[in-house]
């Protein structure tokens, strides 16, 4: 199943994607959806208006979550090519949900800002309260994925040893566009890839994850409580502009598409915030 949130005329609705159609089930948006236990058999059995998916605006599919928490170093291959050693626990930290745009939305760059990155990123969306979850339960948790692009200001992120003020630039976040559960991806190779002006930046399997999905959930309930809505942003792979040499870095009309695989794909334009 496919989930979305349309915007809709004076109003946002959760959605069921059917082919080539959205059908609203009636919640506000995915993230209220996820907020009832019985999510799963509502959304299935919805037969509200029905909306042509081409002409659809997208909205972020959970507009609001209560928490976004990202890792960095995720990608074994990424983290062995700069020469490190893989790392024992997970590097977290956090977005706000102002930080978020839709999948077909602009990515906004701030005027104070020449250092704004791509980082194509796989996004796990909790489905169910998840407190001190073990790693083998954890996969119960997980409502869906989607894909997020974690653009990123390099040198607000570089100011101090704490990443937030880098991560969290307004409307800098492409996220969507759907939730795909996870019994649409079972056994299937999630292939991410970035592209910059038609440029393939990025590509890798998210196989080579250090810490799952199941591992990230397990570690991040034993800290607080996971919440339906709540997303991990699990990571980017090697092929960032900022260890490019010489760097670059998104300009105003920069075309970024973010794809994955079995889940969707975000087309994005950067424009400069004046």
């Amino acid at each position: 199943m496919r989930l979305a949130t349309l915007r809709l005329p004076r109003r946002t609705t959760a959605a069921r994607i059917d082919g080539e159609h959205a059908v609203e089930i009636g919640a506000p948006d995915v993230g209220a959806l996820l907020a009832d236990p019985r999510w799963r058999e509502i959304a299935a059995a919805a037969d509200g208006p029905r909306h042509p998916l081409s002409t659809a605006d997208l909205a972020p599919v959970v507009p609001r979550p209560g928490k976004i928490i990202c890792v960095g170093l995720n990608y074994r291959n990424h983290i062995l090519e700069m020469g490190r050693e893989l790392p024992e626990h997970p590097t977290v930290f956090a977005k706000f949900a102002e930080a978020l745009t839709g999948p077909y939305d602009d990515i906004v760059l701030p005027a104070v800002s020449q250092a704004m990155d791509w980082e194509a990123e796989l996004a796990v969306i909790i489905g169910t309260t998840a407190r001190h979850v073990p790693a083998e339960q954890a996969p119960a948790c997980i409502a869906g994925y989607s894909v997020l692009n974690d653009v990123t200001a390099r040198d607000y992120q570089n100011r101090t040893l704490q990443w937030l003020q880098g991560k969290t630039f307004e409307a800098s976040t492409p996220f969507g566009p759907y939730l795909v559960t996870p019994d649409e991806v079972e056994g299937a190779s999630m292939t991410l890839v970035c592209e910059v002006d038609g440029e393939g930046m990025q590509q890798a399997d998210a196989g080579d994850l250090v810490f799952s999905p199941a591992e990230l959930i397990a570690y991040l309930s034993e800290i607080l409580t996971l919440r339906p809505g709540d997303v991990i942003a699990t990571g980017t792979p090697g092929g960032v502009g900022h260890a490019r040499k010489p760097p670059r870095y998104l300009a105003d009309g920069s075309k970024v598409v973010t794809r994955i695989s079995g889940v969707g794909e975000l087309v994005n334009t950067a424009r400069r915030h004046r």
